[in-house]
């Protein structure tokens, strides 16, 4: 199966480095997307063209892809789901959850010069980055890219309810099923909480599993891709 990966903010398709030859020893077509703006040096990008980027992912793969959103690309991959629900097959979403109809994307930190640059660790000491050894966070903090204003601040729109029926899978990193469990019933999370096919699934990691646990992380990618 396509698997299309779509990393959180901040990141481009080299965060799968270590993923993608884990995926493809399991006989996936894994397929990192470097989305506009996070990656290609296009600073006016929008939310609506990595919206069309990953559409564009789905559209050209072979047959009814898999697509994974990792932290605010959780959205992503959703939104994708919401414009092509006939051709994408799964969804999955580590560490994150889809925003709902309306809201701001991810307008979250202080922008810069027209761009949300990483804000440092400070906003992810705890669970979020305790099996981070300094390399990868030094890696990760040098690397990272600003994310244009018209991306953070873009508003996510959903219409079709034929998303619902797509079957999603999400990969819990620095909090249990348990807790995501009880985020989507006491109404935290709306849309999953309407999902028809819903699986939650545990991981030892991090925030960022794709760093710390490639290889557990594609596994679970794997099983979720093979499950009918």
């Amino acid at each position: 199966m396509d698997i299309l990966l779509v990393a959180g903010l901040w990141l481009d398709g080299s965060a799968w480095d270590d993923v993608v030859p884990a995926l493809e020893a399991l006989g996936h077509r894994p397929v990192p997307l470097t989305l506009p703006g996070q990656g290609d040096g296009a600073a006016s990008a929008t939310l609506d063209d990595q919206v069309a980027a990953v559409l564009a992912a789905v559209d050209s793969a072979s047959g009814k892809p898999m697509v994974v959103g990792h932290s605010a690309a959780c959205t992503l991959a959703w939104l994708a789901t919401d414009a092509r629900p006939e051709k994408v097959a799964r969804v999955a979403l580590i560490g994150g959850f889809p925003a709902t109809d309306g809201d701001t994307y991810a307008d979250l930190f202080e922008l810069k010069d027209g761009a949300m640059p990483f804000p440092g660790w400070g906003p992810f000491e705890g669970p979020d980055s305790a099996d981070l050894d300094e390399e990868v966070r030094r890696s990760i903090a040098t690397t990272a890219i600003p994310v244009p204003e018209g991306v953070t601040k873009g508003v996510v729109r959903l219409a079709d309810e034929r998303r619902f029926d797509v079957p999603v899978v999400v990969v819990c990193p620095e909090f249990t099923p348990a807790q995501a469990q009880e985020w989507i019933d006491a109404g935290d999370v709306p849309e999953l909480a309407k999902a028809k096919h819903l699986d939650l699934v545990d991981i030892e990691s991090g925030h960022w599993p794709m760093f710390t646990k490639p290889r557990e992380l594609a596994r679970l990618l794997a099983a979720a891709a093979a499950e009918d």
